[in-house]
């Protein structure tokens, strides 16, 4: 696919006016080192995890270090999605559309490339009673202080705590992950990859669905050739890149937004962001 074929992500020097950019401008960019996919159990499968946890809310474990790594992803990201000519002939309305539909099952893409991996702690949170009583006794302080607050309490820190992704989500990114990891995706084929996933043409809003029905298309069969000329001994491979590819649709975008960009950035709306960063000079 020739408008894949010539996006560059290089890094240049000007200065950018973006949140991400502001977070990383003083930073070195430095290669993330490869971490080994999970092993592999003696029944050829990957380790299973128990179900009874899945619900339970995780946070980052070391949220400084993974948060700049996926914030730098993001970056990348965006930038190869802003070099692909086939999307700059696009209206502006069209490239929004797609780019908030497909930012994250992109970033997790490119997570996968950068070889960024990441582990969770379980976050406890207080039962029903204890929200409760603390909402109560602090609707009760600030009314002391002569502050007008309904006693439902702390609205904010109940946000806070719903917000915080479940380990079952968090779960199906370290799949895909392990997945991509295991098949050794080449530079080529995750452009491919990101091609795909970019140019949907099932998304509501969208005007140029033939236009860009014809781009994911074209993707589609510039990977299965590459994967045809490289991996002429594996037939299956192209099948399975589609299939890796289909685990993102299980991919939440609020739990990547949560996980990864909330405990640098806080509370943000990510189309705002998305917004300014296609609107940076990259």
């Amino acid at each position: 696919m020739a408008c894949l074929d010539k996006c560059h992500c290089s890094v240049d020097n000007r200065r950018h006016s973006s949140i991400l950019y502001n977070i990383l401008k003083n930073e070195e960019h430095k290669e993330s080192h490869n971490s080994k996919p999970r092993k592999e159990d003696h029944t050829g499968g990957y380790e299973q995890v128990c179900s009874c946890g899945s619900q339970k809310k995780v946070s980052l474990k070391s949220p400084q270090v993974t948060c700049k790594a996926a914030s730098a992803v993001l970056v990348k990201t965006l930038r190869f999605v802003k070099n692909v000519p086939c999307f700059q002939e696009l209206p502006l309305d069209e490239q929004l559309v797609l780019v908030r539909s497909c930012w994250a099952p992109l970033l997790v893409l490119g997570l996968a490339q950068d070889k960024v991996d990441f582990e969770t702690i379980e976050t406890s949170e207080p039962s029903m009673l204890q929200r409760i009583l603390t909402n109560r006794e602090e609707g009760e302080r600030k009314q002391l202080q002569g502050q007008q607050e309904p006693l439902v309490g702390s609205h904010q820190q109940q946000h806070k705590l719903t917000q915080l992704p479940s380990a079952a989500e968090i779960r199906w990114i370290k799949e895909f992950l392990d997945k991509c990891w295991s098949l050794d995706i080449s530079t080529k084929e995750y452009a491919y990859l990101k091609g795909i996933v970019l140019f949907n043409p099932d998304l509501p809003g969208l005007h140029c669905i033939q236009y860009i029905q014809g781009l994911q298309q074209e993707a589609q069969q510039a990977l299965n050739e590459h994967v045809k000329m490289i991996h002429r001994w594996d037939q299956t491979r192209f099948t399975k890149l589609i299939i890796v590819l289909s685990l993102l649709r299980s991919i939440n975008a609020n739990a990547v937004a949560e996980l990864f960009f909330r405990p640098i950035i806080g509370s943000v709306n990510m189309d705002d962001m998305l917004l300014e960063m296609l609107g940076a000079k990259m």
